[in-house]
């Protein structure tokens, strides 16, 4: 078991070795973290290494100069400069913020960005002063839609944070897809299969092969098939990618650049800058009083919590079992797979930084 401040301050000084900002470096640990903490292995620190190769490979700029390229009193267009999304993403959602404090709503999408770890993060942001977050991106063509065989879409997740008065703070977070693509990577690394419904072979059947996306496959939208919704998943990944890549002229659809876990590496063409985002904040006393709302928040999570179950389970609000998983995570520490470990060894012995193997 490792604690989070043993594994941020670790990640701290990678990114401190690649030259970011001791701030910056310090932010992105903690995004990077977070997600562990929460029970997102799959966007936490097993993610290092991929980031260190984005750098190597000329696709991550350390020190960006995030910059306004166009904005309005509620909306920004902000261009990472090819910077971590784990320090991008959380400064466009600032100017978010900034935005609905003067005018009710802020809304900013992003370009020119990379990968920004778990979208829950970022959304819960706006939680502090009493805002609903929204948060999306787009993400590496690994997704077939609806009848295709090839692949168009990212994961292309959504987070919306909302605040409660008393209960904790509703904070939905997912992938567009049946699965994130994390979850994969975590099947790889213990050499186990897939649960059928997550993706397709190159031909388009069914499949449980966890390597199916590097031979060829692709996963499935959130439904899996026509006949389960699938057409629906589809729509919301497109959703994230029009708001993401189009309205802010990053890469979108098959031309968004691959993250380096995604087995490739090239960027064979663009059409955009980058990796997009969309972040949203939106001020709860610009409908109503805060304290109203809240209340009433927690009145809606109380008759979910107090549904009937089916035996042995229990209704669920999104953001339980993260905030669940982080309660005890934080005292308890966090496990990480062998792989991830001796990844994480091979990049403390290349930047000289003290790290202890605990398996």
């Amino acid at each position: 078991m490792y604690q989070a401040s043993y594994l941020k301050h670790f990640t701290e000084e990678v990114f401190l070795a690649i030259g970011c900002s001791q701030g910056e470096a310090r932010l992105a640990s903690e995004v990077l973290i977070s997600a562990d903490l929460r029970g997102v292995d799959s966007h936490g620190i097993a993610r290092l290494a991929g980031y260190v190769r984005l750098y190597d490979h000329g696709r991550l700029n350390p020190k960006p100069n995030v910059t306004i390229s166009y904005e309005t009193p509620s909306t920004a267009v902000v261009d990472g400069d090819r910077g971590l999304g784990l320090v991008v993403a959380p400064k466009a959602m600032e100017i978010a913020m900034e935005k609905a404090e003067q005018v009710g709503s802020g809304w900013v999408s992003v370009r020119n960005s990379n990968h920004f770890g778990i979208a829950g993060y970022h959304a819960m942001l706006a939680l502090q002063k009493d805002m609903i977050g929204w948060t999306m991106t787009n993400a590496a063509p690994l997704v077939t839609p609806t009848f295709s065989l090839d692949k168009l879409l990212g994961t292309n997740p959504i987070a919306v944070a909302v605040p409660a008065l008393m209960e904790p703070a509703f904070v939905a977070d997912f992938a567009s897809t049946a699965v994130a693509y994390g979850k994969f990577e975590i099947l790889q690394r213990k050499g186990l299969p897939a649960p059928l419904g997550w993706a397709q072979d190159a031909d388009g059947n069914p499949t449980t092969d966890s390597n199916a996306v590097k031979s060829g496959g692709g996963l499935l939208p959130l439904g899996s098939d026509r006949e389960h919704g699938s057409h629906k998943g589809y729509g919301l990944g497109a959703i994230v990618d029009i708001f993401s890549g189009v309205l802010s002229g990053a890469n979108f659809g098959p031309w968004v650049p691959p993250f380096a876990t995604a087995g490739f590496m090239g960027v064979q063409q663009s059409v955009g800058l980058g990796t997009g985002h969309f972040l949203g904040a939106m001020r709860v006393d610009g409908f109503r009083p805060a304290d109203e709302f809240k209340a009433d928040m927690d009145k809606w999570i109380g008759a979910f919590r107090n549904a009937r179950a089916v035996d042995g389970e229990k209704v669920l609000i999104p953001g339980d079992p993260e905030r669940e998983m982080e309660a005890d995570r934080s005292v308890n520490g966090i496990k990480l797979l062998e792989p991830v470990v001796l990844s994480l060894d091979e990049l403390a012995k290349r930047f000289g930084i003290p790290f202890e193997i605990n398996l």
